[in-house]
């Protein structure tokens, strides 16, 4: 029995030394690109799709492969669907009318008049950090700067950044026993299966978010908590409660969790890569480039979750209707019939086709401007201020087969 079929990749333990993954996505691609992958945990199974051109399809054609049975493996009944329903998991006019609720917050033009901020900040994060000589990249760099970008665009305290943080940790890694206050699928996730992510974190940012909205609510703010609760949607259905909560969740997590990964994983493969680093240091102009590769090679999301809503073929594989459909995004961007030696980490790399925010799909992701700026802003400043970036330990990843997260990565940096 081959590696790929012989291997679990609904086991988050899989994914634990970050090159598993890619072996096993492959042989798949190469042998059997539509397969059909067990579950040991109860789950029903689901098909992994793992080719670029494919993964394109299914996520451009949400009345055959929907999100509103949810987005992650994690199966749930037509009661817990209402409650934990977020903007990832509508399709339709519904789904375009939220979405256009917070859209132009997010545009390029919009993000632009962030990056004299931005540079700010990224100045006082480096200058506190590569101070110290010897650091944890994702503590001291990574995860500090996204999070006070989205503080501010929230208009919530700077205080507040590390409470932000640290329920995005405890949501979104709830494979992590050492993140999550309960790991999915034990038997006390149960009494929290209301909740996103089946996690009791939910709760507190459930929580803050709504004294956020009464402070807010009936007030001309632009932030994005006040644009949300003042701001009736296209289609004249106003956020409910429940709409709300979990909107203002997606935003704490999303808008931290895969941006300081993808920062993460892109200072990591410039180590690895010192020759890259120096092209860029050299030439600064290629950085907008480079921020393309950077989302290739970092893919923080492993996959989305679809369902079929009907009996579909997919090359030469009847998926029927129910079926869960995974969208491994990761194995898309090494396809190589889309990219040349796709497992290359190459910062001039172009075209660069990724999927990494959902390529053509309606779920095509909103932060992806900001994204990258924020990339691009961080290593404009990083790489000149450095004279040599090594590891000084261990590099420690999340235990998840969603997030493809690094949470510890200590550096020794020489400077510039």
């Amino acid at each position: 029995m081959s590696t790929a079929t012989s291997l679990d990749l609904a086991d988050p333990d899989l994914f634990l030394d970050g090159a598993t993954p890619y072996r096993i996505f492959a042989e798949l691609r190469r042998t059997d690109p539509v397969h059909w992958t067990p579950e040991h945990d109860g789950g029903s199974g689901f098909w992994s799709v793992t080719k670029h051109a494919d993964i394109v399809t299914v996520d451009r054609d949400a009345e055959t492969f929907t999100s509103t049975k949810f987005v992650n493996l994690e199966e749930v009944d037509e009661r817990q669907a209402g409650i934990r329903r977020s903007l990832l998991e509508t399709d339709g006019p519904r789904h375009h009318a939220l979405r256009r609720v917070l859209q132009r917050q997010f545009t390029p033009r919009a993000v632009a008049g962030y990056e004299a901020f931005l540079r700010g900040l990224t100045a006082r994060t480096l200058d506190r950090a590569l101070a110290k000589g010897t650091f944890d990249f994702v503590k001291e760099v990574a995860a500090d700067f996204p999070i006070n970008v989205l503080a501010r665009m929230m208009d919530v305290p700077e205080g507040d950044t590390t409470r932000l943080i640290d329920w995005g940790n405890r949501i979104i890694a709830n494979q992590d026993p050492e993140y999550a206050d309960v790991v999915i699928h034990s038997e006390e996730s149960e009494k929290y299966k209301d909740l996103p992510f089946r996690s009791p974190a939910a709760l507190e940012v459930f929580e803050y978010g709504r004294e956020l909205a009464r402070q807010r609510r009936g007030g001309d703010g632009d932030d994005l908590v006040s644009k949300l609760v003042n701001e009736t949607p296209l289609d004249g259905e106003p956020l409910s409660a429940h709409d709300f909560d979990n909107y203002f969740l997606l935003l704490v997590v999303a808008g931290n969790e895969t941006t300081r990964h993808a920062i993460t994983h892109t200072m990591r493969a410039l180590i690895d890569h010192p020759e890259q680093a120096d092209r860029l240091r050299a030439d600064l102009s290629l950085m907008p480039t480079a921020v393309e590769e950077f989302l290739r090679w970092a893919s923080p999301v492993y996959h989305f979750r679809r369902t079929a809503t009907r009996d579909v073929q997919l090359r030469d594989r009847t998926i029927r209707e129910g079926d869960k459909v995974v969208l491994w995004f990761a194995s898309g961007n090494r396809d190589e019939d889309v990219f040349e030696n796709p497992d290359v980490f190459d910062v001039t790399r172009t075209p660069n086709d990724h999927v990494t925010f959902g390529k053509g799909s309606p779920h095509f992701c909103l932060g992806n401007a900001l994204a990258r700026l924020e990339l691009r802003v961080m290593f404009e400043e990083l790489l000149p201020r450095l004279a040599d970036i090594r590891l000084a330990g261990d590099v420690r990843r999340v235990r998840s087969n969603f997030v493809n997260g690094i949470k510890e990565m200590p550096v020794t940096v020489t400077l510039a």
